[in-house]
């Protein structure tokens, strides 16, 4: 799974599957005065939270493990996270409402798709990278450092750092800096 290979979700998988969509949905419904709980559900279902990082509710993700998120990041209300392969998002990130971080791929083979098969890519995102809302990363992309993405905007295809992006597919614009 991890690897890109084509896996098929197994007895093992299916469980870890229903166990963070169970925390995700607790998590999700827990007061705004239960942040210390909020807190530790992410901790106990992510691969890595670094101190600071707030996660507006709601979140979703497939297993939580294969999620790491650095220091000081902020996701506004609707992250999804489809970590069937890493997703890595690192120190002071901010992430619009409604934002989609996709790794899994379907083979284009209708046959091997009826029989369930599936594969995935990891995702990475740089420190200090801003996506807009509605922002969706597909399987296997690179975002650099410093990097903005516009609001809407297909990243499709790795991003240098210090660019600012938009559109579907994502096109660079221009360098973060200039006018």
């Amino acid at each position: 799974m991890e690897a890109g290979d084509l896996y098929r979700v197994d007895d093992e998988l299916a469980t870890d599957g229903r166990r963070a969509m169970a925390r995700c949905e607790t998590y999700n419904t827990l007061g705004v005065d239960r942040a210390d709980e909020r807190r530790q559900l992410l901790e106990d279902l992510l691969g890595n939270i670094g101190p600071g990082t707030l996660l507006r509710p709601p979140f979703h993700c497939d297993y939580g493990r294969y999620l790491s998120i650095g220091a000081r990041t902020f996701a506004n209300f609707g992250l999804v996270a489809l970590d069937c392969a890493p997703i890595s998002i690192g120190d002071d990130v901010q992430i619009g409402p409604n934002v989609a971080l996709l790794t899994p791929t379907h083979p284009i083979d209708p046959d091997l798709r009826r029989a369930g098969w599936e594969a995935a890519q990891p995702i990475t995102i740089g420190d200090n990278v801003w996506l807009g809302g509605g922002a969706i990363v597909l399987p296997g992309v690179t975002i650099g450092s410093d990097t903005v993405v516009g609001a809407g905007a297909v990243v499709s295809r790795d991003l240098p750092q210090g660019v600012v992006a938009v559109g579907n597919p994502a096109r660079v614009i221009r360098t973060v800096g200039d006018g």
